[in-house]
C-alpha cells in the first residue's frame, strides 16, 4: 500500500554549486575548464612520450601509462557534466545517465586504487629485490597485473550501481553533489538501506583501505632497504625512483579516506564537495605534472620526443 504514493523518478537534479552567485560559478567554470584541459593534455603527453621513447619501456612506465588512461577516464566521467551545471545551468541528469556516471566512477576509482597498489609492488621489487626484478616483473606479469587492476573495478561498480538503482525513490530527486556519488543518491531512497551500507563499507575497505595498507607495507620495506644503502648518492637515486608515486598516493588516498571514512555527522555536504573535487579534478591534473617535473627520465624523454618531432622542421 505504501508504494501507491511513491513517485517514479525519471531524472535527478544535481545541486552542484548552485548556492554560489552566477559570477562565482562563471569563475569556477573557467578554473575547472583550465584544469580539465591541462589534465587531458598532461596525461596524453605522458602516454605518448612513454610509448614513443625507448628509454621508458620499463614496467614502471607501463603502469604509468595505465594510470594516465585511468585518470583521463575518471575525468571524462565527472568534469564535463560539472562544467555544464556551472555555465549553462544544465543540472538535470537522467536516471540512466546518473546510473552510468556512478558505474564508471566506481569502476575507475576501484581500478585506480588497485593500480596504485600494483605500482607500489613494482617499486618494492625494484628496490628490495633488484636481482630478480626482470624475472618477477616480466612483460607477461606486468600485463596480468594491469589487467587485474582494471578488472577489479568491474565487480564493485556492477554490484554497487545495480543495488543502488534497484531501490525505490520516493520523489525528491535533488542530489546535493556535483556528480552521482552513492551517499547523496542513497539519501533519496525510500527503503531500508542498512544492508547495502554494510556492503558499501565492506567494498570501501577492500578497494580503498586494503590497497592503501599494501602500499603502506611496501613503502615500509622500501624505506627500510633505502636506509641500509651505504652511500648517500645511492639512497638519493633509490628514493627518487619512488618519490613521485609516493606523492601521488598521498594526494589520492588522503582525500579519498577523508571523504569515505569520516562519520556522516562530522562532514557537511559542502566540505564533501570540496574533498571530492580534490580527488576527482585536482589530483588527475597533478599526477602528470608530478611525474614529469620530479622524474628526470620523463623530462629527458620529453625533450628527445620534441627534438625528433620539431628538429627536422627547423633544418
Amino acid at each position: 500500500m505504501m508504494w501507491e504514493n511513491w513517485t517514479i523518478v525519471s531524472e535527478f537534479v544535481l545541486i552542484s554549486f548552485s548556492a554560489l552567485s552566477t559570477e562565482l560559478q562563471a569563475l569556477l567554470f573557467l578554473l575547472f575548464l583550465i584544469i580539465y584541459l591541462v589534465t587531458l593534455m598532461g596525461n596524453v603527453i605522458i602516454i605518448l612520450v612513454s610509448t614513443a621513447d625507448s628509454a621508458l619501456q620499463s614496467p614502471m612506465y607501463f603502469f604509468l601509462r595505465n594510470l594516465s588512461f585511468l585518470e583521463i577516464g575518471f575525468n571524462l566521467v565527472i568534469v564535463p557534466k560539472m562544467l555544464g551545471t556551472l555555465i549553462i545551468q544544465d543540472t538535470t541528469i537522467s536516471f540512466l545517465g546518473c546510473a552510468t556516471q556512478m558505474y564508471f566512477f566506481f569502476f575507475f576509482g576501484a581500478a585506480e586504487c588497485c593500480l596504485l597498489a600494483t605500482m607500489a609492488y613494482d617499486r618494492y621489487v625494484a628496490i628490495c629485490d633488484p636481482l630478480h626484478y626482470p624475472v618477477i616483473m616480466g612483460h607477461k606479469s606486468c600485463a596480468q597485473l594491469a589487467a587485474a587492476s582494471w578488472f577489479s573495478g568491474v565487480p564493485v561498480a556492477t554490484v554497487q550501481t545495480a543495488w543502488i538503482f534497484s531501490f525505490p525513490f520516493c520523489g525528491p530527486n535533488r542530489v546535493n553533489h556535483f556528480f552521482c556519488d552513492s551517499p547523496p543518491i542513497i539519501a533519496l531512497v525510500c527503503a531500508d538501506t542498512s544492508l547495502f551500507e554494510l556492503e558499501a563499507l565492506t567494498a570501501t575497505v577492500l578497494f580503498i583501505l586494503f590497497p592503501f595498507l599494501l602500499i603502506l607495507g611496501s613503502y615500509v620495506c622500501i624505506l627500510s632497504t633505502i636506509f641500509r644503502i651505504p652511500s648517500a648518492e645511492g639512497r638519493r637515486k633509490a628514493f627518487s625512483t619512488c618519490s613521485s608515486h609516493l606523492l601521488v598516493v598521498s594526494l589520492f588516498y588522503s582525500t579519498a579516506i577523508l571523504t569515505y571514512f569520516r562519520p556522516r555527522s562530522s562532514t557537511s555536504p559542502e566540505s564533501k564537495k570540496v574533498l571530492s573535487l580534490s580527488y576527482t579534478v585536482v589530483t588527475p591534473m597533478l599526477n602528470p605534472i608530478i611525474y614529469s617535473l620530479r622524474n628526470s627520465e620523463v623530462k629527458a624523454a620529453l625533450k628527445r620526443v620534441v627534438h625528433r618531432t620539431l628538429g627536422p622542421q627547423k633544418l
